[in-house]
């Protein structure tokens, strides 16, 4: 495999399209997330992170327009548009929070925007639960006490691709946004067959999430889903309840899955993209080696309802 172009530091964001604005603000901040500018062409929402947003809805048909990276530097931006093919040039991010972009088609042809020197916000007060476990008694003389409201989101934490081309996608990820693999997923009997791609930002020795982007081999090529840390596992229920109550499309979830081991919980949009809440999650480092397990091991959940076939089909454009 050919040495990556450059390695990204993180996901940023996923443009979507949608005909109806207000429909969509009023799904995202049940979801969690907290608007932060609003054109009458496009919708801003951010979490409780530094960064100023990590969702965008322009107005329109309902379609996926791209997901974004964020780049160490603008060098590593001019070297992807010199050296990746079919790239365009630098740009300016004529939007709220500014910036420069690549963009470039993936694999399957969904726009890659590659950004760096978007404007960092203050972050956003947050709520944490104090837990009384088995191991530790740390909530003393203090009440417990859930209100009804959304989750917080705090950051997106990856994007994942249907694809038919499950080999030809993660090469393509691999040589433009730097990944590595942290594990594949291949048919029972047959290791050769890869099913699923497990890819994480290659950070040297810095640990990172398990995974930044998964593919999935499918005979459609789309956004199965994109992905969002929450504060915590009361923060992921009391989103659940929220969200049920507020009448959304509940998709799947709650459980724990295997690869990863993040606790999930999927929701649709008004438009059926597929949106994730996770908390807790394994982290790796660039020391850490791939792994291969068999489909009976990878694709379950280790507790909670195994996935239905509505969400193993979701592929949006």
């Amino acid at each position: 495999m050919q040495d990556p172009i450059i390695r990204v530091r993180d996901i940023a964001w996923v443009r979507l399209g949608a005909p109806d604005l207000d429909q969509a603000e009023g799904f995202l901040t049940d979801f969690g997330l907290v608007r932060q500018a609003r054109t009458e062409a496009a919708l801003f929402m951010r979490g409780t992170g530094d960064a100023h947003h990590v969702h965008i809805t322009e107005r329109g048909p309902d379609r996926v327009l791209g997901i974004g990276f964020t780049a160490d530097s603008e060098a590593d931006l001019h070297r992807l548009a010199r050296e990746a093919a079919g790239a365009s040039g630098v740009e300016a991010l004529n939007e709220p929070g500014g910036g420069k972009c690549v963009r470039l088609k993936e694999h399957n042809g969904f726009t890659i925007e590659v950004v760096h020197g978007v404007a960092a916000v203050e972050k956003l007060p947050e709520r944490h639960s104090v837990l009384n476990t088995g191991r530790a008694r740390d909530r003393l003389g203090k009440f417990q006490r859930i209100d009804p409201r959304p989750c917080q989101v705090k950051r997106p934490g990856h994007a994942v691709l249907s694809t038919p081309d499950i080999e030809g996608s993660v090469a393509w990820a691999h040589r433009h946004l730097g990944f590595i693999v942290s594990e594949h997923v291949h048919a029972e009997d047959d290791p050769e067959t890869l099913l699923a791609s497990f890819n994480r930002a290659d950070r040297g020795a810095d640990f990172v999430d398990h995974h930044v982007m998964m593919f999935g081999r499918h005979s459609r090529a789309g956004l199965n889903h994109i992905s969002y840390e929450v504060q915590d596992m009361d923060d992921l229920h009391a989103g659940h309840d929220w969200l049920r109550q507020r009448g959304h499309y509940h998709l799947w979830g709650i459980g724990r899955h295997l690869l990863g081991s993040q606790v999930f919980d999927y929701w649709k949009d008004p438009w059926g993209r597929v949106h994730e809440h996770w908390t807790d999650t394994d982290v790796l480092n660039a020391a850490m080696p791939t792994r291969s397990v068999p489909k009976s091991q990878g694709l379950r959940s280790q507790w909670g309802p195994q996935a239905p076939q509505e969400f193993r089909d979701a592929a949006s454009v």
